[in-house]
């Protein structure tokens, strides 16, 4: 019955959408309608018991065919959306969506009714289930199911020693993210994007928690969907501020609205004293939180517990672009303001976020944990980019970014995968000389280049973007951001040349010990002495338990996914480079919501000279230098795994390395003033809970309990205990009577 009508739900979707734009809008409805039909019949797989690839292979297909009918809407709105961004586009930006090209997607009534006001514009509520569609949607689309299709196809290795149950319930949650993902980025209003926001973070928590008998991953887990949860609540908060202030929370609509310059009332929006600033406030609470911006970045580097293709699609290319989307989607809020007072709040958190998340990963030796605070350092430079007012910079690197990052988790994922979980960076050396390792190695030396900014890679474009408009708006987030990009490039390549250059050597993880810790078995026995000739012969051995350990070399799948990602690397370059606005790119954002106002360029200069002259060379040898310095430490010289020259610097910085490593203490801040007080008064309420409010209640029963108790003796049923009862009661009447009669 539940699947009957799960298909007529779907059926309704495919014929009932009507285009307000024209154009083949069934395509668009597929693109939702495949990842919940990949969603359900992973289901049905796990319902039946299916221990084979089976779901892995739906989800493929399913994604793939969403990809294909992605790349059909493009073709048929593209032209038209393009063109549009040609015209109102970066050189020439429109303040709302009324000048750019969109198409609005009317799929079926979802929540309309009156509520107080009877038929009055301020008592009706309107939420359809709809599609904008414009060249934001599209960008975000692309990668969305385009990365998604590679990422399951490389799961379907991955989890491949978890066929059953677990592999069935991994591609359910894996399709309904895709799902909500879809609905998030296409959605025609606010609640809509809600629905996809909270279910992207749903599926977050279930992916992250995936291995649920490992309390590290279920407490990662945890943190995130709580931590996502307060960011959550400033999103719908602001969601109803939009509805208090426009009646509505249609995109179209709003934006309506504000290229009019009145609210719902009709009074101008300048004049407000909490629509300009307030409502794009809480807006950037909820973006902050999924994009793990300033206070709220703790979650990220923790949910590393997941799997790795699930930090590879949601916590690297996609889930948590979300915010930068949701900012990019409602910039004609954000730019009411003259000031840009939230702007400016915004550019500033993203760049605190890129240098504090970049100095930790400086630290770190978990590999994938260095990419989980790369992201959220990268994250901050494309909030950075928004908040200088160059969205077309800052989707660029969103664009870029989803590729090379994913790239860069995936090679790190295979080396986990093949070295029984192992991510060390003090326990792995010279894995590109390994056999079967270096499509891998090749894979993570290419993924390095666009992170550290490489001169003429995707990274470097789309960075650079961002670098100029900072320094030409704010010179002081420019040079932060400047200094950012070097550590980015130390930290990067002190990961590559330490797992994938120098000496072989390698220990395996927890995973070939049954997951025990096994500190005993750090520090020798998986040398392979150092020469080149000893890697193919396989001395570079493990000891777990007597015997010896063989990497295992990623097989097709895998590698196949690694290699067409470090083409799509190079073949995105002329999408956002080459330009000074962003390429194709920027004429996709120009042709959407997140166009900005024309004519508002800084004055700013790098050392008095242009920055969109300069910033590509300056950048260059900022990135060089930052790998000059990596090769310097982990490379040059280095005898073994767990030794580099960076050894030597360590004692010098002292507290310094000491703080980074331990993430500047902000979870041991945390718990001090949130956690350990809460814990305190939630067991000061226990115990009022237990004694006092329990104590009373119980009161009622003991009262009675206890009078019965005491007067229980006095019927015994003995004959002289009735006696000494009658003979006490009359001796009390005498009494009485004689104290009354005197």
């Amino acid at each position: 019955m539940i699947v009957q009508n799960m298909l007529t739900a779907i059926g309704t979707m495919v014929t009932a959408a009507e285009p307000e734009g024209g154009g083949s809008h069934w395509t668009l409805t597929m693109i939702v309608v495949l990842p919940l039909v990949s969603f359900v019949l992973c289901g049905l797989c796990a319902a039946f018991k299916v221990k084979s690839k089976l779901p892995a292979w739906i989800t493929v297909a399913s994604l793939a065919a969403a990809f294909v009918f992605t790349l059909m809407a493009f073709m048929n709105a593209g032209p038209m959306i393009a063109a549009a961004g040609a015209e109102h586009g970066a050189e020439h930006a429109a303040a709302s969506a009324e000048h750019a090209g969109h198409l609005t997607v009317h799929v079926f009534d979802w929540l309309n009714f009156d509520w107080g006001g009877g038929k009055s514009s301020s008592g009706r509520f309107d939420a359809d289930f709809g599609f904008y569609i414009d060249g934001l949607t599209l960008l975000w689309m692309l990668f969305v199911t385009g990365l998604g299709t590679l990422i399951a196809l490389y799961a379907s290795e991955y989890m491949a020693h978890d066929v059953g149950l677990g592999y069935c319930r991994f591609f359910a949650a894996f399709s309904l993210f895709v799902l909500s993902m879809s609905c998030l980025v296409m959605a025609s209003n606010l609640l809509m994007l809600f629905f996809g926001w909270e279910g992207v973070g749903l599926c977050s928590y279930l992916l992250i928690g995936y291995f649920y008998k490992k309390p590290a991953a279920v407490a990662a887990a945890k943190k995130a969907f709580i931590v996502n949860r307060i960011g959550d609540l400033g999103l719908l908060m602001g969601i109803l501020g939009v509805y208090a202030a426009f009646g509505t929370v249609q995109y179209d609509k709003v934006f309506e609205f504000i290229h009019k310059g009145v609210d719902a009332g009709g009074h101008p929006l300048t004049t407000s004293s909490w629509i300009p600033v307030i409502l794009p406030l809480l807006l950037t609470a909820g973006a902050f939180g999924k994009s793990a911006q300033l206070f709220f970045y703790v979650w990220l580097p923790d949910a590393m517990e997941g799997p790795t293709p699930v930090s590879a699609l949601i916590h690297a290319a996609t889930m948590v672009t979300a915010g930068v989307f949701l900012i990019a989607r409602m910039m004609p809020l954000y730019t009411i303001d003259p000031a840009h007072t939230i702007l400016t709040f915004v550019a500033w958190g993203g760049t605190i976020t890129a240098f504090w998340a970049a100095t930790i990963g400086m630290a770190h030796f978990d590999i994938k944990r260095v990419m989980g605070y790369s992201t959220a350092s990268q994250l901050g430079y494309m909030f950075a980019g928004l908040g200088v007012m160059n969205s077309a910079g800052g989707a660029a690197h969103v664009f870029s970014h989803a590729f090379f990052k994913a790239t860069l988790f995936l090679a790190c994922g295979a080396v986990m995968h093949g070295f029984a979980g192992q991510l060390d960076l003090r326990k792995l050396s010279g894995v590109r000389k390994l056999p079967g390792w270096k499509i891998v190695a090749a894979a993570m030396f290419f993924g390095a280049l666009n992170l550290s900014g490489v001169t003429f890679t995707a990274g470097f474009w789309s960075k650079d973007l961002i670098l100029a408009s900072s320094f030409e708006q704010s010179p002081a987030i420019g040079w932060i951001l400047l200094i950012t990009a070097g550590l980015t490039a130390y930290y990067t390549f002190r990961a590559y040349f330490r797992v994938f250059e120098g000496p072989v050597y390698f220990e395996p993880g927890d995973e070939v010990h049954g997951h025990d810790e096994h500190e005993d078995h750090a520090g020798h026995g998986h040398d392979g002495h150092g020469e080149e000739s000893h890697a193919h012969d396989g001395h570079a051995q493990g000891h777990g338990h007597g015997g010896e350990f063989h990497p295992h070399a990623p097989g097709w799948a895998i590698n196949t996914v690694l290699a067409t990602l470090v083409v799509g690397c190079f073949a995105i370059i002329p999408l956002v480079g080459f330009a000074e606005h962003g390429a194709w790119v920027g004429k996709m954002v120009g042709a959407s919501s997140a166009a900005m106002h024309g004519g508002e360029e800084g004055h700013g200069t790098f050392l008095g000279m242009n920055p969109h002259s300069v910033m590509y060379y300056v950048s260059s040898v900022v990135g060089l230098l930052g790998i000059a310095a990596a090769w310097w430490l982990h490379l040059a010289g280095r005898t073994s795994a767990a030794h580099a020259n960076a050894d030597k610097l360590e004692p010098a910085l002292g507290p310094i390395v000491t703080w980074a490593r331990h993430k500047w203490y902000v979870d041991e801040f945390y718990d001090a003033v949130i956690r350990i007080p809460l814990k305190f008064l939630s067991n000061i309420f226990y115990l009022l809970d237990q004694y006092l409010v329990d104590g009373l209640v119980n009161l009622t029963g003991f009262v009675p309990k206890g009078l019965g108790r005491l007067i229980r003796p006095s019927q015994s049923g003995e004959l002289h205990g009735y006696a000494l009862g009658m003979a006490g009661g009359l001796a009390v009447l005498i009494l009485i009577v004689l104290m009354v009669a005197r």
